[in-house]
């Protein structure tokens, strides 16, 4: 029908309309705008219905502009033009002018629908816009949406990108019904909130309620038990990768190195990387760095030499990766080189990360004069990341006068950071400057500085018990504190025998 149309003289708006509709994609776009050509000639304008139409059409095709052009135009709109014109703007992430667009919306009478919302909720999660977020919550509330999956997922997914995460939490718990996309927003964010522990927890209920899985949710739950510490949870979900055939996903097997890093099981990272059937930057870097944290720096350089061999570009993260791998494994030329290579070779600027790494290195090889003349030498402000890796290298060398100052410049970024105050600390105790100590620690109590309290954790029956030091919340505390005055008694008898 469509290529007898420029033949015909009279067009119905109906079959115009239907072409309109099947021009979904780039390629389909020639066919709309001779539609829209039709529409102009046949004088069949202003019509509600073929304008958005044409809005939509524009649309999907992915003419932003042609779509706003045809939309302003419009004498009349009704709630679809409105939506349409609202999500365009909302999926290419153009979220503030999907929010003055929605203002001007709202000037009209018209109510958001369950369309409205979730887009307007995309556009203020994108432009960190939590009080309009929460205008819209009450607008679901008010219109009765709460029982709608997808305008709810919107709202704890506003929250949790908004850093609101308690609100997040509470608007999931409110869910009558949840869906798949829900669940993985909550634990996302979680995750990236460095809440590991919670986001198992909440995979496990997940677990529990009979919800599948799928390649989102996997990546996030091994992060997690990377963050955790939980290697039982983490093997779990890799048989379950495994039985959804998940495994070719690069995503899934990236978090899986990242996982078995962390956990400190090398071999079966590297057996990931192996079984990988595509691998991309982020892989290679991952195993490099895996490499790096546990000392195997000549392994993780030629991991990267493989790597670039295979075409693969590093990039920013690769040489932070390879770095630390030089400067955890004790090599210093190697790692000179790899830093001058990121310019030379490859055109990358070295960052804050990259300096850190270096002034590590250097420290590491009590080169700290050269240290702190390469810290002078920074183009970037140095942050407490540089600082700090030259004034813990000061700590394992006792190095007062190179530590005092690493130590003023890290009090002046980070003012209430006790650890930078207790590592000064310790260098004066390491070579007697008792009076230097009692004077740091009266300077904390005047500026209510307080040691933070160390804090680790245990898996048992898969279970994740959390312990902070001075604090006793424990249920079984008393039995826990008996067993272990009772082995430390054992092993000072064990020794006093060995003697």
């Amino acid at each position: 029908m469509f290529d007898e149309m420029p033949r015909l003289n009279l067009l119905s708006p109906a079959a115009l309309s239907s072409t309109l509709r099947n021009c979904g994609s780039l390629e389909s776009m020639v066919r709309g705008k001779i539609v829209h050509s039709q529409i102009l000639v046949g004088g069949l304008l202003p019509n509600v219905v073929l304008s958005t139409d044409l809005l939509l059409m524009y649309s999907r095709c992915g003419n932003l502009e042609s779509a706003r052009k045809v939309f302003e135009e419009m004498p009349q709109r009704n709630m679809h033009s409105w939506n349409i014109i609202i999500a365009s703007y909302a999926q290419i992430s153009l979220w503030r002018e999907a929010l003055d667009i929605y203002n001007e919306f709202k000037k009209t009478g018209f109510r958001p629908d369950h369309y409205t919302i979730p887009c307007v909720l995309k556009a203020c999660s994108g432009a960190m816009d939590l009080l309009m977020g929460r205008k819209l919550h009450g607008c679901v509330v008010v219109s009765g949406y709460q029982d709608n999956v997808i305008v709810c997922s919107g709202l704890v997914d506003m929250y949790v990108k908004c850093g609101r995460l308690c609100d997040a939490r509470q608007a999931f718990d409110e869910m009558s019904q949840r869906d798949i996309v829900s669940w993985n927003v909550v634990i996302s964010g979680l995750v990236r909130a460095g809440y590991g522990i919670e986001a198992l927890r909440l995979f496990c209920e997940m677990h529990r309620d009979g919800v599948r899985v799928d390649r989102m949710t996997v990546p996030s739950v091994l992060i997690s038990c990377g963050q955790a510490g939980d290697l039982a949870v983490g093997k779990g979900v890799h048989g379950i990768a495994l039985k959804l055939v998940l495994f070719s996903d690069i995503a899934v097997g990236n978090a899986l190195i990242d996982m078995y890093a962390k956990s400190g099981c090398l071999h079966e990272a590297h057996q990931v990387f192996v079984e990988m059937p595509q691998r991309d930057v982020i892989t290679w870097t991952s195993l490099i760095w895996c490499y790096g944290i546990h000392g195997r720096g000549k392994d993780a350089l030629v991991l990267f030499d493989e790597m670039v061999a295979c075409g693969v570009m590093p990039n920013s993260a690769t040489f932070t990766a390879a770095l630390t791998s030089c400067s955890h494994g004790g090599l210093l030329d190697e790692g000179r080189g790899i830093f001058s290579m990121m310019r030379q070779h490859y055109g990358l600027d070295p960052s804050v990360e990259h300096y850190a790494c270096m002034v590590d290195l250097l420290g590491r090889h009590e080169l700290l004069d050269e240290a702190l003349a390469f810290i002078k030498g920074v183009p970037l402000a140095p942050t407490a990341s540089i600082w700090g890796a030259l004034l813990s290298s000061c700590r394992t060398y006792n190095n007062v006068e190179i530590g005092e100052i690493a130590a003023a410049a890290l009090f002046e970024l980070e003012a209430g950071n006790s650890s930078n105050y207790i590592v000064l600390a310790s260098i004066y105790e390491a070579v007697g400057q008792w009076e230097c100590v009692s004077e740091l620690r009266s300077r904390m109590r005047k500026l209510g500085i307080a040691k933070t309290p160390g804090c680790s954790w245990l898996t048992v029956n898969n279970r994740v018990y959390c312990f902070v030091q001075g604090k006793s919340s424990h249920p079984k505390a008393n039995v826990i504190h008996e067993v272990l005055d009772g082995l430390s008694q054992l092993m000072m008898i064990h020794d006093g025998a060995g003697g």
